[in-house]
């Protein structure tokens, strides 16, 4: 068994994945940065005892972070409850993944975690959408190799961001909408954020399939994609464990003995 984790700006995905890749626990935190590693841990092995029945006996862990401030704090965490150093994903791990951008070493370790497992799940060339407090789509070319894609604000700051920046709009949850011409505040907001992100990721797979010369694979993650995804038009597989599982493939390839 090994623990994965993944550090977002907002939360923090950990996982418990067995020796066959198998995700048998799967939880969030808050992403604190002013939380202590002794913190982390114990919050963690609280959890895990919550979860149980059993405590997990762990051979290893691996971090992927995009918060620098938390990373070393995690992998502090992590050290505690497994009594291993982490593999922290970033330059000189091994991931059998091209990457062929501009400065390959500016990508986050999030996006090669989900690029990896793409390439290993998904028929080539794949399109994924990553939907938390950004949403990245990316690409997985038919040769392997991750060549680019874009970043654009996620649903909630761009909601944050008009109840903040308006003095009659209040915030809303995201529920579905009752109808896309709203009737009601509330259900207008609703409906310009799910139809209006929905809208922007068609037009964004409408022009990386016409550069790609065909249809590609299209999977989603993250703790929004199953709010959006199905107000897309473009066929898309919601994959929520897609970070996990490749940063098990990651894990495995760096494994030593």
């Amino acid at each position: 068994m090994i623990l994965a984790a993944d550090c977002g700006n907002t939360q923090t995905v950990l996982g418990c994945i067995d020796e066959q890749g198998t995700i048998v626990r799967e939880f969030r935190i808050e992403s604190n940065r002013n939380k202590s590693h002794f913190e982390y841990a114990s919050d963690i092995d609280r959890i895990l005892r919550l979860l149980g029945p059993e405590e997990p006996r762990f051979e290893g862990a691996i971090l992927s972070s995009v918060v620098p401030g938390l990373t070393e704090t995690l992998r502090k965490a992590l050290r505690l409850l497994t009594g291993r150093d982490s593999l922290v994903v970033g330059a000189g791990i091994r991931t059998g993944l091209r990457i062929r951008i501009d400065d390959p070493g500016s990508i986050a370790s999030d996006l090669v975690a989900t690029a990896v497992a793409a390439k290993q799940l998904f028929p080539l060339p794949a399109i994924i959408i990553d939907m938390g407090t950004a949403t990245t789509v990316t690409v997985v070319d038919r040769e392997g190799s991750y060549i680019g894609g874009v970043i654009m604000p996620g649903v909630r700051i761009s909601m944050n961001a008009l109840a903040g920046n308006t003095s009659l709009l209040p915030s809303v949850d995201l529920a579905p909408p009752r109808k896309l011409i709203a009737t009601a505040t509330g259900d207008a907001i609703r409906a310009g954020l799910l139809y209006g992100a929905a809208g922007a990721l068609d037009g964004i797979l409408h022009r990386f399939e016409a550069e790609l010369d065909g249809v590609a694979s299209i999977v989603a993650t993250g703790g929004l994609a199953a709010s959006v995804c199905p107000y897309c038009t473009h066929p898309i597989r919601i994959d929520e464990q897609l970070l996990l599982r490749g940063l098990y493939l990651i894990w495995r390839s760096n494994r030593r003995g």
